[in-house]
């Protein structure tokens, strides 16, 4: 094991769709009687008492902001098909990534399992790690000092049996030089499996668990595996 200072989950888009095809058609079909109602008020009035200009006025008005909130309705449409859109590239570009997110799950793989600390001020960690039935894997303690430290596990217990790969869940705790508790929270570092594009907003599978974009962190391009220590 080793501890180094740090460097480095709506609507589908079918039920979107079917909602402004509603509203357009909705907002299209008063446009029309308006119109209709319009003209018609226009070919009946009684010549001797014509309809007062200022309520004319009123109502060509009326017709042209009916006119220009469906054009503003279909700009809207294309803006938001447009922002998904752009989503889900960005989306895709996370997949293969390895990215720091809140969490206590990760996986181990051939040059261990990596966990960030966040701790508020010097103090004595304790850490549990558990295997994905429960079984406990290996327990230890650090010292930690202020700021973010990255933890790496090797993958062997304490009596030096090596665990399999898979995801290993960590919990932390730590107390200072008085006993009392601190702060002590945990980040994911792991590899973006795949995205989920049928959700709004997409999702990513990471270590078994989905995120949000907003959800991520930090982005490690490469990390450089840390030499354990017995």
């Amino acid at each position: 094991m080793s501890i180094i200072p740090a460097t480095a989950t709506g609507s589908t888009p079918t039920t979107s769709n079917t909602s402004n095809v509603v509203d357009s058609g909705t907002l299209a079909g008063n446009f029309t009687t308006f119109l209709t109602l319009l003209t018609t008020q226009l070919k009946n009035q009684n010549p001797l008492e014509p309809l007062d200009t200022n309520q004319f006025t009123a109502q060509l008005v009326q017709f042209a902001q009916v006119e220009q909130q469906m054009k503003q309705n279909e700009q809207l449409a294309s803006l938001v098909s447009m922002s998904k859109s752009a989503e889900a590239t960005t989306a895709l570009a996370f997949v293969g990534a390895t990215v720091v997110v809140d969490g206590s799950t990760a996986p181990l793989t051939a040059s261990g399992a990596t966990w960030s600390f966040n701790v508020a001020k010097p103090s004595t960690a304790s850490i549990v790690i558990k295997d994905s039935t429960g079984q406990t894997a290996y327990t230890g303690t650090f010292a930690g000092t202020p700021g973010m430290m990255n933890f790496t596990w090797d993958g062997r217990g304490n009596d030096g049996k090596a665990w399999p790969a898979g995801n290993y869940t960590m919990s932390a705790t730590a107390v200072d030089a008085n006993n009392q508790s601190v702060g002590i929270s945990t980040e994911v570092q792991a590899v973006v499996d795949s995205v989920d594009l049928t959700q709004d907003p997409p999702l990513l599978s990471i270590s078994g668990s989905t995120y949000t974009m907003d959800k991520i962190k930090r982005v490690m391009r490469y990390v450089a595996p840390a030499t354990p220590t017995t």
